[in-house]
């Protein structure tokens, strides 16, 4: 990547949020359109799942190694890029008339996400500097979780006035409007490095097709039978592959993943807490998405608006409450609060649902469970980066990526399982009292384990409370994935060249309204 300064700080600033917006959107607007896109094109109640899912593997399979062609193509052509990815794919799935097509589609979405996640971070953090970096990236916290939030109520918009489809087709107007300014005003990269070794595609195949065969396994289980061919086979071939991309990762010279960050217990600790994380997330999502459409009836606007509560409690933990009490009380104490308020936000959620409740009910546990997510998504960053070396925050942050996306699919695929396994058929056809029992469990599993992720993250050293109201030094790029926003910052390399901030000496950009 080059260090050359950018111009336009406040463009820069507006194109590089506005793309995790994107993001944020692109996974949150398919969850009020699942019943719809289920309708339409004939998926199960199990087999749903897959239009969020195949966008989650993709995603966190790919990013160690989006992670590694930002360095080495550079971060402007991978932005690029990828935004490129969510158009055409967005595209295709609009117009998709079979499962195959859109799940497809959604698999095209993720590499794109792949790809523009890590290019944005690295573009944050080269384009400015100290005090502007870290108002640029609360900007860029702040636009993931007005995504959610927008997400939410803009598909139960599209999907109930036009169509399904457009959850889809709003991504090409969103990504014009930054494709069509960005090359001007993102300063170019350098020369391409493409050494040999460079990327390591062995363990990226190997880590995508493990994962996803994993998946497959959990998803068709419940369907077929756990000692079918199907579902035994593909969990069979998962941890076959995922054992040799460990096994390669370790012979290589330049693995994806440096095995040695395994000793690293900060890292370990908030890779397995976020992987608990994000398994109940996105099965909390499914559990409340299923009940306020079939089981309450809503409609698809209605589900959107429903989430709001949730999201802006979210925005909230994050941007105000997160960093006061990383101020106080340190990481460790903030994740392990944050987890344990998540887990009761969302076991609260869940037992008061029953066939004749309302929106009312869930109000409490809705925003319980936004404001302990809030405090999650910046601590737990935030500590996965503590004793990690500067030329290692990369890898660390996409470790943590990783095991978000990763929890996403398979604890999806799980709760899933969990929450259909009380009636069989369709929602259409199964009885409201058996779909509600599902879904209490399924929730109620969830917010179990966030309890004891909450537990987990004791395990991490104790840490001093940050002085002046700044997070730590040592902190990785915030790698929070689709579903999520976090504010947590980029740490500053002392020997890092000046960039775009401190060079153009427009304070005022980064605070620039997204």
């Amino acid at each position: 990547m080059t260090t050359a300064p950018a111009r336009r700080t406040g463009l820069v600033l507006f194109l590089l949020a506005f793309s995790q917006f994107i993001i944020s959107v692109d996974y949150n607007i398919v969850y009020v359109a699942l019943p719809d896109i289920g309708e339409s094109l004939g998926f199960s109640a199990q087999s749903l799942q897959w239009v969020v899912s195949a966008y989650a593997v993709s995603f966190g399979g790919l990013l160690l190694f989006g992670g590694r062609a930002v360095d080495r193509i550079g971060a402007r052509r991978l932005f690029l890029t990828g935004l490129m990815f969510y158009a055409v794919s967005s595209l295709a799935g609009g117009l998709a008339t079979d499962q195959s097509v859109l799940i497809a589609a959604r698999l095209v979405q993720g590499v794109g996400g792949a790809l523009l996640f890590p290019a944005v971070l690295a573009l944050i953090a080269t384009s400015f500097e100290g005090s502007l970096r870290t108002k640029a990236f609360a900007v860029w916290g702040a636009a993931g979780s007005l995504g959610l939030a927008a997400g939410a109520l803009l598909g139960g918009v599209l999907t109930d006035l036009v169509s399904w489809r457009w959850v889809f087709f709003i991504n090409i107007p969103l990504a014009l409007i930054v494709l069509i300014p960005a090359p001007a005003a993102i300063r170019p990269d350098g020369r391409m490095n493409l050494s040999v070794g460079g990327f390591d595609l062995p363990a990226a195949l190997l880590a995508t097709v493990g994962v996803s065969s994993v998946v497959t396994g959990l998803v068709t289980g419940p369907e077929e039978g756990w000692t079918h061919t199907l579902p035994l086979g593909a969990l069979a071939l998962g941890a076959v592959l995922l054992a040799a991309f460990f096994v390669t990762e370790a012979r290589t010279r330049e693995p994806l993943m440096p095995l040695r960050l395994l000793k690293n217990r900060p890292l370990v600790v908030s890779v397995a807490v976020l992987l608990v994380f994000q398994t109940a997330l996105s099965g909390g999502y499914y559990v409340f998405t299923t009940y306020v459409q079939p089981v309450l009836g809503y409609s698809a606007i209605e589900a959107g608006l429903a989430f709001l509560p949730l999201t802006l409690a979210s925005m909230i933990g994050s941007g105000k409450l997160a960093p006061k009490f990383m101020e106080r009380f340190g990481m460790r104490v903030t994740l392990s609060t944050g987890m344990i308020v998540n887990g009761v936000g969302i076991g609260l959620t869940a037992v008061v649902m029953t066939t004749g409740g309302s929106f009312y009910a869930l109000l409490p546990g809705s925003v319980i469970w936004g404001i302990g997510g809030g405090l999650v998504f910046v601590s737990v960053f935030a500590s996965a980066g503590s004793g990690v070396g500067d030329e290692e925050q990369g890898v660390a942050s996409a470790m943590a990526s990783t095991a978000q996306q990763v929890g996403g699919a398979v604890g999806l695929a799980v709760l899933v399982a969990v929450a259909n396994s009380t009636f069989t058929g369709t929602y259409a056809e199964a009885a409201k009292s058996d779909i509600v029992s599902g879904l209490r469990l399924a929730g109620v599993i969830g917010a179990g384990l966030l309890v004891l992720g909450g537990f987990l993250a004791l395990v991490l050293k104790k840490d001093a409370p940050q002085q002046g109201g700044e997070l730590p030094a040592q902190l990785p790029a915030p790698a929070c994935g689709p579903a999520d926003s976090c504010a947590a910052l980029q740490k500053q390399s002392a020997s890092s060249q000046p960039a775009c901030g401190t060079a153009d000496k427009e304070p005022e950009a980064a605070g620039s309204p997204v």
